[in-house]
């Protein structure tokens, strides 16, 4: 049994996403979420920028003795998450391995990926399918204002009807799309009616939840059963939407924000 909580992070409300399927995967679990406000976006930032920032994320959530920690950010995930695992001494798990897992397991190889400019560029989601799916076949598209859009809670408007259609329109043919950034799930309704029903939109938060579920039992840090579980929230600058935004996605009227440097 491990009462500690697991750390999870991301460059705004996009992480989320994860932090809900976290939850829901592990209802007995505690979370502490941290969203680096006063840095985003991250995915138009460089990468020796990304990895200095995630340090600094990680180092915020060992200062506050967690068990393990998710990088709920695909820019991230992408670009400093091996750097990370060489730097520190805790689990650490990303957005995309558990994602190609289920692709793998699931046989599905006529893949689309959106994600931010800085995720694409990096070729992470592109290399690891090609590594471990053979015959896949890839199309990506970067989508670099979906991100800020999400972080002002334009998600199901007019704007961003025609955003998705703009990034979409040239993917063509796919079983599959991946929402390779954390704040993509906020547009599914409006990719799914984009793509149509006969396409899968993969929601790489789901994925996560089921990898940190097994971890953590096969390694034995469950927290205990029937114990009242805790979310705590933090922010590196608050003054921004994140709230409106974390409220409709969590569908909870009281969420407490916190100051973190």
């Amino acid at each position: 049994m491990d009462k500690r909580a697991i750390g999870v992070f991301d460059s705004g409300v996009g992480g989320m996403t994860v932090l809900k399927e976290l939850k829901k995967t592990l209802p007995n679990e505690n979370f502490i979420y941290i969203g680096d406000t006063a840095s985003f976006p991250y995915g138009s930032k460089s990468k020796e920028t990304i990895i200095d920032l995630c340090k600094k994320r990680i180092e915020n959530l060992i200062e506050m003795d967690v068990k393990m920690i998710v990088i709920a950010c695909g820019t991230a995930t992408s670009q400093a998450l091996e750097e990370m695992q060489k730097i520190f001494n805790i689990p650490i798990i990303g957005i995309i391995e558990p994602t190609i897992k289920y692709l793998k397991d699931n046989n599905i190889q006529n893949i689309g990926i959106i994600a931010t400019t800085g995720t694409i560029r990096s070729n992470g989601w592109q290399n690891g399918i090609k590594k471990h799916i053979e015959n896949s076949r890839v199309q990506s598209k970067a989508c670099p204002l979906l991100a800020p859009m999400a972080e002002e809670g334009w998600t199901e408007n007019e704007i961003a009807m025609l955003a998705v259609h703009e990034y979409l329109k040239d993917i063509k043919q796919i079983d599959a799309l991946i929402l390779g950034c954390t704040h993509y799930p906020l547009f599914k309704n409006i990719i799914q009616n984009e793509l149509g029903p006969d396409t899968e939109i993969i929601n790489t938060g789901e994925m996560v939840a089921k990898e940190v579920s097994e971890y953590i039992k096969s390694n034995n840090l469950e927290n205990a059963l029937n114990t009242k579980a805790t979310t705590q929230m933090y922010l590196t600058d608050l003054e921004c939407n994140f709230i409106n935004v974390a409220k409709k996605l969590m569908n909870q009227e009281n969420i407490e924000l916190k100051k973190i440097d």
